[in-house]
């Protein structure tokens, strides 16, 4: 990711927290209009390159485009995307995808969204059929949408629906398990929130989540988003995993260190 898109996803973030009125339809909206600027090369190529038009510009085509059937919140929040330097057409898309899935948990803050993601990513984990069906470069989108839709219909709050559902309308050669990960990173991160991914042997009780949720906090000062993953192969302990760090305390991991200095 190059710093002009790094810059880029910051200003739309910042547009996201002082725009008012922000509902599901607002990301719906912001959905729709990522998929549309993704499907056309031209219209793609109008609004992310800033060498061939100034901002300006590029904001009032956004109007034009999207002005006579979207909401003001959301033509305000594309004319500020739009306006940016973006390094990448693709990164772009990127952009305005993020800032679909942060207005949807803007618009449901009350909705565990993060672990209502988890829970279908490890559905999809363990269903290889549907993962297949759901990242197939050959199916139909659409159909894509409304699967997911009916799958998570009446299990999961409208803003996780409309989250999943509208991924997997646009993977773009994406794995859909990595999709939801980023999805998962954004409405924590919008939440002000980390997510820790915990491998054990068995559930843990409320009071261990507490403890652990506590000292995760302290360490990376930030409230903490616990998704559990029930793993026969840890043994005991526990194996926690926070973006790319991994802290390791399992029964497995000192069994095999402790086979390797014996072999060594």
């Amino acid at each position: 990711m190059g710093s002009a898109t790094t810059q880029a996803r910051a200003a739309t973030t910042a547009a996201l927290a002082a725009a008012s009125g922000v509902d599901l339809d607002v990301a719906r909206q912001l959905f729709a209009a990522a998929r549309a600027v993704n499907g056309s090369a031209q219209l793609s190529g109008a609004l992310s390159d800033s060498s061939s038009a100034p901002a300006e510009a590029r904001a009032s085509l956004v109007s034009g485009v999207f002005g006579a059937t979207y909401g003001e919140t959301a033509v305000s929040l594309l004319r500020v995307a739009a306006a940016q330097r973006w390094s990448h057409t693709s990164e772009f898309v990127d952009g305005l995808e993020e800032l679909a899935i942060r207005a949807a948990a803007v618009a449901d803050a009350s909705s565990d969204i993060e672990a209502e993601i988890f829970e279908f990513s490890r559905t999809i984990a363990e269903n290889g059929e549907l993962e297949l069906a759901l990242g197939s470069r050959l199916g139909d989108d659409a159909a894509k949408g409304s699967l997911v839709a009916t799958l998570l219909s009446g299990r999961v709050s409208e803003a996780t629906t409309l989250i999943v559902s509208s991924l997997v309308q646009q993977t773009r050669g994406r794995r859909v398990r990595a999709m939801l990960r980023r999805a998962e990173a954004f409405v924590a991160d919008q939440r002000s929130r980390i997510v820790a991914t915990v491998y054990a042997a068995a559930p843990l009780s409320g009071e261990q989540q507490s403890r652990l949720q506590n000292a995760l906090s302290a360490r990376y000062g930030s409230a903490v988003t616990l998704n559990t993953v029930i793993d026969p192969t840890v043994l005991g302990g526990l194996r926690v995993q926070v973006a790319d760090d991994v802290i390791d305390a399992s029964v497995s991991a000192r069994l095999a260190d402790l086979r390797q200095r014996i072999a060594g």
